[in-house]
């Protein structure tokens, strides 16, 4: 698996400071932008042409907290979106309603409005449970099963999130 962090010679934890993801990505891609290698060979230029594309790819998933967290949660070995799929079902059930409501609010701009204040300090409430669930794990010892409970833990709660992202995406879809 591509390490986002180490392309960017960044530090493997969640907690990215966004100034420094700037100055990193910044740093790294004036090294490898494609218009200081038009000079030289089409190979140097195809080099340049990869390695700007794969900054470019490493500095968007870390400068979105959902993304650095599923990308951080693979390279630590945790659970897959595929391999642990199951949500309680109150959970899916308030989602049903999120759902319902997000269908009645269509066409009301003060409703959607309202929706989309609400389904965004849902995910940043998640997102928080996520840095402090692998602030967590970091001193956990690799072979531990506490650490396989985390790792679950965190696996769960990017699947709410992504619920939720859906309900925003799907309210700004309007």
């Amino acid at each position: 698996m591509t390490d986002y962090f180490h392309r960017l010679g960044l530090p493997r934890r969640f907690a990215v400071d966004a100034a420094d993801l700037e100055r990193a990505y910044l740093a790294r891609s004036r090294a490898v932008h494609p218009d200081y290698h038009l000079a030289g060979s089409s190979a140097d230029l195809n080099a340049s042409l990869d390695l700007s594309a794969a900054l470019n790819e490493a500095y968007n998933n870390l400068r979105d907290p959902f993304l650095r967290a599923e990308h951080l949660l693979g390279l630590m070995g945790g659970p897959s979106a595929a391999e642990q799929k199951q949500m309680p079902p109150a959970f899916l059930a308030e989602m049903l309603d999120a759902r319902e409501e997000l269908e009645a609010a269509r066409g009301s701009p003060t409703k959607t409005e309202q929706l989309e204040q609400a389904f965004g300090s849902r995910l940043a409430v998640l997102l928080d449970d996520v840095a402090a669930a692998f602030v967590r794990l970091e001193p956990v010892a690799a072979d531990s099963p506490d650490r396989v409970n985390l790792l679950a833990r965190i696996r769960g709660l990017l699947n709410a999130a992504r619920y939720i992202r859906g309900l925003i995406r799907d309210l700004n879809a309007e």
